[in-house]
């Protein structure tokens, strides 16, 4: 960060000319800075920009645009865990830009009110939402939450708003805050049930400012602001999620608010830059429609790019700069909201009273230029009554809003504060000396939001279905009537799980009874995370000088992984290559999701297994790269299974999550056809059964090779045979015999050189194999080659015989021979029947299956090995470097 630039250094290309862009502000966060006695983070260096330094740049603006009646918004875009979260709301002491403004204008409206004149008023409301793939959420209440979501209306002169939504009168910022709190817990526990993870939903904070004051004339003017306060979806998940050529990717709705997003800016910023006929896309999702006004229309915009600075996440920060960069060419238009009191009550009466007359006149048919029923239904000239009755009684509802005193609704809101903000004072006192779990979330806002009290005697833990409601109710996936069993005994806490229950102490399955400690990381079901906390032992380790860290959600996610079978690969061992920190990063995101996917599919009995793979570049034909994490999913009645890239588990898993709500919340509909459902995937499709590694060094003798070959799949299990030749040719295309060369740079002296490649046949392929082919990419070719397609046996006669010619023979060609391997891919289709496993299997239930089923939730060779794969391949080559030069010399 310079000045007002930012400067991008690639880390895997140092020399490379750093990419310069320039905001209105390059704040800088990341070292420089000391914590004071209070916890807040102070400059102790020139580039390190605190809290209130970007509040005195940002807040204090849209403060005063509020008080000159302007819209003002303000939106956090990046990366999840880049800094949005504490940006806008911050952490402790250091308070961000929502806690920061709000407290500001207070300050402000205090002391206007000990000057202000009989005809002043000030009022403030506060509302929240979420909006979860597509469907909005009031955050603020939570217990009439109709199917779907709350409707997004569209009016005249507000244009669009949300129906019904919450809107709490305040008078200070304690009462603010306290509906924050609110608000946050209701995230957490709808997530944590709903298994909406929460960086991928948008969070709304809406405060809506209005003053009321006399003019020059001595009319009464009512000046309203709305300050909306954005906290958008991790970013990284838009690009992410949405495997290229899934059947189901139009079906998901997962990223659609953040792909719209930067769509209708794309869009705007051509309307800037000078483009005409350019149409916005607002409608395209909910996030954009209602920010229609703060993105392209009255309302003065912030925009601001958290940015990661740890070079695994390069990528991702230059897409946030592109994204901001984008954007500030937007130029907006705002104006001052100013209306005559009585002119705003009098418009809400006309309009109540056209709406009336509407319905007197016809009811829906009138609603069409007052034209005949002919055309309509009678169901939808019904269904137009209704919406009509509607509009008159929200109508009918704001009128009496404006005639009631502010007095009047701040009293029946400051009521309802006071009981909570009492409530969570005694929480915060019972804390300190009760031992509790406290909830783990990967958005650190949501962390420590629920709490769980482990009170003297027996707890228990479930989900609310059982005849005596739980001591501590957790609903979502995997939770049982009776769970788990918490007992409290002179202070000593003990966790009993019941059979068949899933509960993980510090990542390890507990099978029996188990003493808490402090900090110990407990998980049950697949989705409910907690840290117990045990303020005796806290307080006794820090008496003899024990440091006491507090444990992450990433940690407790690892701890899971390592449990699984990745000890060897999470390692916390110094030395950690960018593309093991990647891979980590990657197993630590996948493994709970694989877990959830698995507990959806027990519960709505959909008979199929998922399983993380950990794939080598030299099981994709990579010489060089990464090793992948991909997913498996087995089908337990057929044996049948296919490989997913992490992207289309991620899309998949998503749409799963919408039918298992769906499923919880009564929907008869749930289940739908096979082609639509993300638990199905249809047998004949292609699957990759193995691959092949064909060393061509012997070619680069002259020698030909011959071949009956292993046929591996990723885990190195074998899957057959597969016959190959590959033979050195004369001009004419004839064999050469008994020619070889001595040293591979004698072919550079050959006009041309020819190869035939034959690929005969694939022999001993697993038994629910129906059909198959062989392709592979010779040389410098784009496109794979493919044999014929044989059906109907395992045992395939391809029959192929490809002619390949060097011409000229360069350094480049005999290097290839020399050096490399062709990697060969077999692929087939499966049989519907898959491996014929009975008729007694398909009786059986998920569970039943998932038990019989001796395949690990894992599937992978080793830890240790995945990570050797390029060395054993180096080994491999030098074995049959040193054979060919062996027969070179006889």
């Amino acid at each position: 960060m310079d000045g007002a630039q930012t400067c991008l250094k690639d880390p895997d290309n140092p020399t490379a000319e750093p990419r310069k862009f320039a905001f209105d502000y390059s704040y800088w966060s990341h070292d420089q800075y000391t914590e004071n006695s209070n916890g807040y983070l102070e400059p102790s260096g020139k580039k390190y920009a605190d809290q209130k330094k970007v509040f005195d740049d940002l807040g204090r603006g849209v403060l005063e645009n509020a008080w000159k009646g302007y819209n003002c918004s303000l939106f956090a875009y990046g990366q999840t865990g880049s800094g949005k979260s504490y940006s806008m709301v911050g952490y402790g002491n250091n308070k961000g830009i929502v806690p920061l403004a709000c407290e500001e204008l207070f300050n402000v409206i205090e002391k206007k009110r000990s000057t202000a004149g009989k005809d002043e008023e000030y009022q403030v409301t506060l509302s929240m939402l979420e909006i979860y793939n597509e469907q909005v959420r009031d955050l603020l209440n939570l217990k009439k939450v109709p199917k779907g979501g709350l409707k997004v209306r569209q009016h005249p002169t507000k244009g669009f708003y949300v129906e019904s939504l919450t809107s709490c009168p305040v008078n200070s910022y304690r009462d603010i805050d306290a509906k924050i709190a609110q608000g946050t817990h209701n995230r957490t526990v709808a997530s944590t049930n709903m298994n909406a993870t929460s960086s991928r939903a948008h969070t709304i904070v809406a405060v809506t400012f209005t003053q009321k004051t006399a003019n020059e004339a001595g009319e009464n003017m009512t000046r309203t602001s709305i300050i909306n306060l954005v906290d958008l979806a991790g970013s990284e998940r838009a690009a992410s999620t949405g495997a290229t050529g899934d059947r189901l990717k139009e079906g998901s709705s997962i990223n659609q608010s953040l792909s719209t997003l930067g769509n209708v800016i794309k869009a705007l910023a051509d309307i800037s830059g000078g483009k005409k006929k350019v149409i916005v896309p607002y409608r395209n999702s909910v996030l954009t429609r209602l920010l229609q006004n703060a993105l392209g229309g009255n309302s003065k915009t912030i925009m601001i790019a958290a940015l990661s600075p740890a070079d695994i996440n390069y990528e991702e920060t230059l897409s946030t700069l592109r994204f901001a960069d984008r954007a500030k060419a937007i130029k907006t238009t705002a104006v001052v909201n100013e209306s005559p009191t009585d002119k705003l009550i009098r418009e809400l009466k006309e309009e109540n009273a056209r709406l009336l007359n509407m319905l007197k006149s016809g009811g829906g048919a009138a609603i069409m230029n007052d034209q005949s029923q002919g055309g309509y239904t009678k169901e939808e000239v019904e269904e137009m009554k209704r919406t009509l009755e509607e509009e008159m009684r929200k109508s009918q509802q704001e009128v009496e809003e404006m005639k009631k005193t502010w007095q009047q609704r701040l009293a029946e809101a400051e009521a309802d504060t006071l009981a909570k903000v009492e409530e969570e004072r005694k929480v915060m006192e019972q804390r300190k000396v009760t031992p509790h779990l406290w909830n783990l979330n990967e958005d650190p806002s949501l962390t420590a939001m629920v709490i769980h009290f482990c009170q003297p005697g027996v707890s228990t833990v479930g989900n609310g279905n059982s005849s005596t409601p739980p001591e501590i109710l957790m609903k979502g996936l995997s939770i049982q009537p009776n769970h788990a069993t918490l007992t409290n005994k002179d202070g000593v806490i003990t966790l009993n799980p019941s059979p068949g229950a899933k509960v993980l102490v510090n990542g390890a399955v507990l099978k029996q009874d188990t003493i808490l400690h402090h900090n110990d990381r407990v998980m049950f079901g697949s989705n409910h995370l907690y840290v117990f906390h045990h303020p005796a032992d806290e307080a006794q380790k820090l008496k003899a000088g024990q440091k006491v860290d507090t444990p992450t959600f990433d940690l407790a996610q690892e701890e899971i992984a390592e449990s699984a079978g990745f000890a060897n690969l999470l390692g916390h061992e110094g030395g950690k290559s960018k593309a093991d920190m990647l891979l980590m990063d990657d197993l630590v995101q996948t493994l709970p999701m694989v877990n959830e996917a698995n507990a959806m599919s027990e519960e709505l009995n959909k008979k199929v297994k998922f399983e993380v793979a950990l794939v080598s570049p030299q099981s994709r034909g990579l010489t060089d790269g990464r090793t992948e994490v991909m997913v498996t999913m087995k089908q337990l009645t057929t044996g049948n299974s296919w490989m997913w890239d992490r992207n289309k588990f991620i899309n998949r898993k998503y749409l799963m999550q919408e039918m298992y709500q769906n499923y919880v919340e009564g929907d008869a509909d749930w289940d739908l056809p096979k082609e639509k459902d993300p638990f199905w995937e249809p047998a004949d499709a292609e699957i990759l059964i193995g691959t092949v590694h064909l060393y061509l060094q012997s070619l680069a003798y002259l020698i030909e090779l011959e071949d009956n070959l292993v046929i591996s799949d990723y885990k190195g299990n074998e899957k057959g045979r597969l016959m190959v030749a590959a033979i050195p040719c004369t001009p004419k295309w004839q064999e050469i015999k008994d020619d070889f060369v001595e040293d591979p740079k004698e072919l550079l002296k050959m006009k041309q050189l020819n190869i035939l490649l034959k690929i005969q046949a694939a022999k001993g392929l697993p038994a629910n194999i129906s059909s198959g082919f062989c392709q592979f990419k010779f040389y410098m070719d784009k496109d794979f080659t493919k044999t014929s397609e044989v059906k109907g046996t395992i045992n395939q006669d391809y029959n192929y015989s490809g002619k390949f010619t060097f011409k000229p023979v360069t350094k480049q060609a005999v290097d290839y021979l020399d050096q490399s391997a062709l990697h060969l891919e077999v692929w087939g289709r499966q049989k519907e029947t898959g491996f014929g496993l009975g008729k007694d299997v398909a009786k059986l239930t998920t569970k039943e299956l998932m038990t019989r089923d001796k395949s690990s939730p894992v599937s992978h060779k080793s830890p240790a090995k995945v990570k050797q794969d390029s060395a054993d391949g180096q080994e491999e080559e030098a074995a049959v470097r040193k054979i060919v030069g062996m027969l070179t010399c006889v």
